[in-house]
């Protein structure tokens, strides 16, 4: 299978992100691969799960922790049940996302034995996929501190599992940054310290360098998408986490992400998120109000 290389950037205010996201009965042809680090827990669905040089069936609910740079994919057959769609919680995070000298003290040694078995990838079960998908439910309605302390108590849940299992077989080694990695990471940097300006092609093409003909054929190669898909994913992306933090209304997270067409950016936002600007920022509003309601016992 071909590796898609992603690359991942956190908002200035956070450390580490997570989400939550509805997943397709479909069979995925490429490996996903990027530098951060990945807990994945997917539930209600099964099918075949592709981590470093293992394929092996699997019904969730799961949960796996990925290293930096180890491919992975799941390939999702059916719904465990057909009414509830299948669903993924997904963090991305450096082991050092609170700062390398955490990972200096002696109380840090079960992390650091956690991070290095992360490279082939660690499969848990029984109560400690219970513990972590409470803790990770609660992780995406928090925020600052809270978020992070949260982060810790999953980190040390894993880390003190008695059911964890390693993924890829002993020989398996993972290349942690090729070349291919450096380069493409060279790109990303560039449009996500740039996406709010404009972005030419001669500009991307020349990072690395190569011609604009052949740095189409590479980034698309590698990253399953062009250029103005992926510039167009940064920037959307950046609008919706101005919308759900209700700081900014339609038109000024249009012109902060780097639109100067509304029309336009209504008409990409809906095509990669399903919904207008304003109905995304309606439903996130609504359903974050209904979570908190929830919390305090209504």
């Amino acid at each position: 299978m071909q590796i898609i290389y992603e690359h991942f950037t956190f908002p200035p205010d956070q450390s580490f992100t997570i989400r939550s996201e509805m997943l397709a009965i479909k069979k995925y042809a490429s490996l996903r691969s990027h530098e951060n680090f990945e807990i994945a827990f997917i539930e209600n669905c099964s099918g075949k799960r592709f981590i470093g040089d293992r394929i092996q069936e699997f019904e969730g609910p799961e949960l796996v922790l990925l290293g930096s740079y180890l491919p992975h994919c799941w390939q999702i057959d059916k719904a465990t049940d057909p009414k509830v769609q299948p669903q993924a919680t997904v963090i991305h995070f450096f082991p050092d996302f609170l700062g390398q000298q955490l990972l200096e003290r002696p109380e840090a040694k079960p992390l650091n034995e956690l991070f290095a078995k992360a490279s082939k990838g660690i499969f848990f079960s029984g109560d400690t996929v219970t513990r972590a998908k409470q803790l990770m439910k609660e992780m995406l309605y928090e925020t600052g501190l809270k978020r992070a302390s949260l982060m810790l108590q999953l980190l040390e849940e894993l880390a003190q599992s008695d059911t964890s299992q390693i993924l890829s077989s002993s020989s398996f080694k993972n290349i942690e940054y090729s070349s291919e990695a450096q380069r493409l990471n060279k790109v990303f940097d560039y449009i996500f310290n740039n996406f709010k300006e404009e972005i030419s092609l001669q500009e991307v093409a020349g990072i690395l360098p190569m011609a604009p003909a052949a740095f189409c054929r590479f980034f698309k190669a590698r990253t399953n998408r062009t250029l103005i898909d992926f510039v167009k994913e940064v920037r959307i992306g950046h609008a919706a986490k101005l919308l759900m933090e209700g700081k900014h209304n339609v038109t000024e997270a249009c012109y902060h992400s780097g639109y100067n067409n509304i029309s336009n950016f209504n008409k990409y936002f809906k095509e990669i998120n399903g919904l207008t600007p304003r109905a995304f920022k309606k439903q996130f509003t609504g359903s974050k109000q209904e979570s908190l309601l929830q919390n305090i016992g209504y």
